[in-house]
């Protein structure tokens, strides 16, 4: 800054030597913040790499056969055949897995935290598909020693 033929530089007030710890008390405070809240899902949001199985009792599982296998992993989205799909995609290759055969029986490897609303909706895309049955794969639940 040219401060010499006003003479700024005279009428300027000196920078008080407590301003040299603010910088770091300030530095220390975004650390501290990233730290805290620095997560996967505060800073970015989206889909969960633990894949899960929803559990079950024993007592509540069967054993069927299946003839078509999805994984729906988030809600809006199903993996089929290894290709990422939204809902109106998914109905078109329903129907195209449906056409010609009766009573196939759909099973869905959906995620423990897939919203009741999302399986409902994948009920009714499989029905009118003409699927004859939904089953939901679960992992049996872990087995804790006292």
């Amino acid at each position: 800054m040219i401060t010499r033929p006003l003479d700024l530089a005279a009428r300027l007030k000196p920078v008080p030597p407590a301003w040299g710890s603010f910088f770091y008390v300030n530095t220390s405070a975004l650390v501290l913040f990233f730290l805290l809240f620095g997560s996967r899902h505060v800073l970015a949001p989206g889909l969960g790499v633990d894949f899960a199985l929803p559990t079950t009792a024993e007592a509540a599982t069967s054993v069927l056969v299946t003839d078509v296998v999805i994984a729906v992993p988030a809600p809006g989205m199903v993996v089929v055949e290894g290709a990422v799909v939204d809902y109106a995609g998914f109905t078109i290759w329903l129907r195209a897995k449906a056409q010609g055969e009766r009573h196939k029986r759909l099973l869905v490897q959906a995620s423990g935290a897939l919203p009741a609303r999302d399986l409902a909706e994948i009920y009714a895309l499989a029905a009118d598909a003409g699927f004859s049955g939904v089953l939901i794969a679960t992992n049996a639940p872990l087995a804790i020693k006292h």
